[in-house]
């Protein structure tokens, strides 16, 4: 299997409109977002400067001395705004932290733009991994993937597609909402794959991301989608990154092919409404989130486990959502890293990212694990077992915002 493919590249749309999102930057592992302090030298990351005002309706105000600093540091935001983003030459491509800049432009996401989105980051690895030590199982028979049944608000809430661009156009993955430990009820939180934010090791942060739970809710023909509306697309609106992170190895060691970072291949967005007033969460919104589970049962110890995802390569076309379900087996890429869960599955690329569901501890549904990597003939797919890297980019996301 092939976890990505070719797409038609991002039609150009003209100017729309742009706010950002401000949360205040530190030199942390994935910034995601124009931030309420200056993207500064390195020894002033931390200090505070101009602040951007937040006006009820949501919208963003960036005084012009934050605007100066950034400009200092080669961001020009109006030109950014009006399609410097599409530029990814090596030396712009950002790759620090705290020079990440993910405005909200209203509208880019429109429904042509979403149908056309149709590749995801390349994570194929050869059917026989060679060189693993530590614990792996024989490997799993292929399961076919199912239809998600509709509506997907109703039988999987919590699940979404992730949009965003990167240098080879707009690209495509699954997400998921989880719940915040600082806002019960109340989350922000989306879960995905550290390569659906991040190119790893040779590249950096990919652009204009946001979630869309509950993406073609209905599972209306490609066809038809041709006709439809935003809101027959995205009923439940378009979530844009305000703020991630993932982890360190993913970055330092993430590659494109084969199993490089992929037992780290995790990432959390914090996420806000494109349109109208933040107040009303993003759980709210759906009606639910998924707890994540940091210390899952033992994989022999596992009945069963489900992946959800919207697969983008053929047979697949991205504009549904299918699910596998198989009792997991263990894949072990090297003996210094964690051994990865691996379950059968005919899931291709898009799925990427996308939630693994298991029986927790407590006896209820948690997510466990993320898709991350599969064989270049699309019968098993593998993701990192979550650990102690996975729940800290976790806590530092949601105490982050633990005051909002």
């Amino acid at each position: 299997m092939r976890l990505s493919r070719p797409a038609l590249a991002a039609r150009r749309r003209g100017v729309r409109r742009t706010r950002f999102s401000v949360p205040a930057v530190t030199a942390v592992t994935a910034v995601l977002a124009l931030t309420a302090t200056a993207c500064g030298p390195e020894e002033d990351v931390d200090a505070p400067s101009a602040t951007a005002t937040q006006a009820s309706d949501g919208k963003i105000t960036i005084p012009d001395d934050l605007k100066d600093r950034l400009k200092e540091r080669g961001i020009d935001l109006d030109r950014w705004r009006n399609g410097e983003w599409k530029n990814w030459d090596k030396e712009k491509w950002l790759r620090e932290a705290r020079d990440f800049v993910n405005p909200i432009i209203e509208d880019l996401w429109d429904p042509d733009r979403m149908r056309d989105a149709d590749k995801a980051p390349e994570r194929p690895v050869d059917n026989d991994i060679s060189g693993d030590t530590g614990v792996t199982d024989p490997t799993p028979a292929p399961v076919r993937a199912a239809a998600v049944a509709t509506p997907y608000h109703t039988t999987a809430p919590e699940a979404g597609k992730l949009f965003f661009d990167g240098p080879e156009g707009s690209m495509v993955c699954s997400a998921t909402v989880v719940k915040d430990p600082a806002h019960p009820g109340k989350s922000n939180l989306v879960w995905t794959a550290g390569h659906c934010v991040h190119a790893g090791k040779k590249g950096g942060w990919y652009r204009n991301i946001a979630f869309v739970p509950s993406y073609n809710n209905e599972g209306l023909p490609t066809a038809a989608l041709k006709a439809a509306t935003r809101e027959q697309i995205a009923p439940y609106g378009v979530w844009w990154g305000q703020w991630a992170q993932t982890s360190d190895q993913w970055i330092s060691q993430g590659s494109s092919v084969g199993g490089q970072g992929a037992p780290y291949d995790f990432a959390v967005l914090r996420v806000t409404p494109e349109k109208g007033s933040p107040g009303k969460s993003l759980e709210e919104t759906v009606g639910s989130a998924l707890p994540v589970e940091f210390d899952a049962p033992a994989v022999p110890e596992i009945a069963g486990m489900s992946a959800t995802g919207f697969p983008a390569a053929p047979p697949y076309d991205g504009q549904k959502a299918f699910r596998c379900e198989d009792k997991p087996g263990r894949l072990s890429l090297s003996a210094q890293d964690p051994t990865m869960y691996r379950i059968g599955c005919t899931m291709t690329g898009g799925a990427s990212g996308g939630g693994w569901v298991a029986t927790g501890r407590d006896g209820k549904p948690a997510l466990v694990s993320n898709t991350s990597i599969g064989p270049v003939t699309a019968g098993w797919l593998a993701g990192p077992r979550f650990g102690e890297e996975a729940r800290g980019v976790y806590e530092s996301v949601s105490k982050k915002y633990a005051g909002q």
